[in-house]
C-alpha cells in the first residue's frame, strides 16, 4: 500500500530527531559569501585581518548593513589608495592599542615591570560597499550554470512570493513580504548536498517562512515559547524544506543537512530536542497552504 504523504512527513521528522539524538556536527553554508576568503574582517589598507573584539564587532555591523564583502578601512586610508567614502555613510566602531613608555619606578613597584603601557583607542571604519574607486578582482570561484529542477520551479511560481536574487545572504523579510536569494552561481552544495539540491532546499526554507506572514497562516509561537519564538520559526522553516524536497523529490532521501541546522536552532533554544514535534505540526499546514496555491 501506497504511503500517504503525512506518513512521509512523519517518516522524514523521525528521521531528523534520530540524527539529532545521535549528534548532527555544524551545518554548513552551501554557498559562497563574496569577497570571503577566511570570513574575517580585513584591512583594505593593510590586508591584516582585524582581531579580538572587532571581528564580531564588524561581522555584526555587515550582518545589519548587508554588506557582502569583510573589506574595511578607515576614511583616510581609503582616501589614501584614491577612493572616497560617499557621503552619509555610517562608520563602524573598531577598537586598537597604542602603546607608550612610562617610567616603571614611578607607576609600579613590580621589579618586572619594563614601563611598556598599552591603552585604548577608538577608530572609525568604512566597509568597501561604502566607497566609490575601489576595484577588487573577484575571488568567488566561478560556477556553471545551475540545471533547474522544473517541478520545483512551477510548484515554487504557484506561491506567486516575491524572490529576488542577488547579494549572498538568504532571508524572508516579512516588511515587504519578499524572499532574498543568494545569486544562484554562489551555490557550491555541501557533504551532503549537490549544488542544484541545496539552492532549492534554501529557497524552499524561505518560502515556508514566508508562509507566515499575517496575510497567510499568520504564525506566531511568542505566546507559546516567548523569546524563544524566533527559533522556533526556524525549526518550522526546516522543516518545511525537508517536507518539500521529499514532497518533489529534490533528495532521493532525507539528508543529514536539514538535522545540523536544526540542532544548531535547539542550541541556541536550551530546549528538549522534543520541541520539533512542535514545530512539525507547524511545517505540514505551510506545506499544505503552499500546495493548495497550485
Amino acid at each position: 500500500m501506497k504511503k500517504s504523504k503525512t506518513d512521509i512527513y512523519q517518516a522524514v521528522t523521525d528521521q531528523i530527531i534520530s540524527s539529532l539524538e545521535q549528534g548532527t556536527g555544524e551545518p554548513q553554508m552551501p554557498w559562497q559569501r563574496i569577497g570571503f576568503k577566511t570570513g574575517l574582517p580585513t584591512n583594505a589598507s593593510t590586508q591584516n585581518e582585524y582581531q579580538g573584539i572587532n571581528i564580531l564587532s564588524l561581522w555584526a555591523s555587515a550582518m545589519t548593513q548587508q554588506f557582502e564583502q569583510g573589506l574595511w578601512a578607515t576614511y583616510r586610508q581609503w582616501q589614501a589608495i584614491d577612493c572616497q567614502v560617499k557621503q552619509g555613510s555610517k562608520a563602524s566602531l573598531v577598537i586598537f592599542y597604542k602603546e607608550y613608555e612610562a617610567d616603571p619606578s614611578t607607576v609600579n613597584e613590580n621589579a618586572g615591570d619594563d614601563g611598556k603601557r598599552r591603552v585604548a583607542k577608538a577608530s572609525y571604519v568604512f566597509n568597501v560597499a561604502q566607497v566609490e574607486g575601489y576595484s577588487q578582482e573577484q575571488i568567488i570561484e566561478p560556477q556553471p550554470p545551475m540545471d533547474r529542477i522544473l517541478k520545483a520551479d512551477q510548484f515554487i511560481q504557484f506561491s506567486s512570493a516575491t524572490i529576488q536574487h542577488g547579494g549572498d545572504l538568504a532571508f524572508y523579510q516579512p516588511a515587504t513580504d519578499h524572499i532574498q536569494m543568494p545569486d544562484e552561481h554562489l551555490f557550491i552544495g555541501s557533504e551532503t548536498f549537490n549544488r542544484q539540491e541545496a539552492y532549492y532546499a534554501v529557497l524552499l526554507h524561505e518560502l515556508t517562512h514566508w508562509t507566515g506572514h499575517k496575510s497567510r497562516l499568520n504564525r506566531s509561537f511568542s505566546d507559546r515559547f516567548g523569546s524563544e519564538a524566533y527559533a522556533i520559526e526556524e525549526l518550522v522553516a526546516e522543516l518545511g524544506s525537508a517536507f518539500l524536497c521529499a514532497d518533489l523529490n529534490i533528495t532521493p532521501e532525507t539528508r543529514p543537512d536539514h538535522a545540523k541546522y536544526i540542532q544548531s536552532w535547539l542550541k541556541v533554544m536550551k530546549a528538549d530536542n522534543r520541541a520539533v514535534f512542535a514545530a512539525a505540526s507547524k511545517a505540514q499546514e505551510a506545506v499544505r497552504f503552499l500546495k493548495q496555491l497550485k
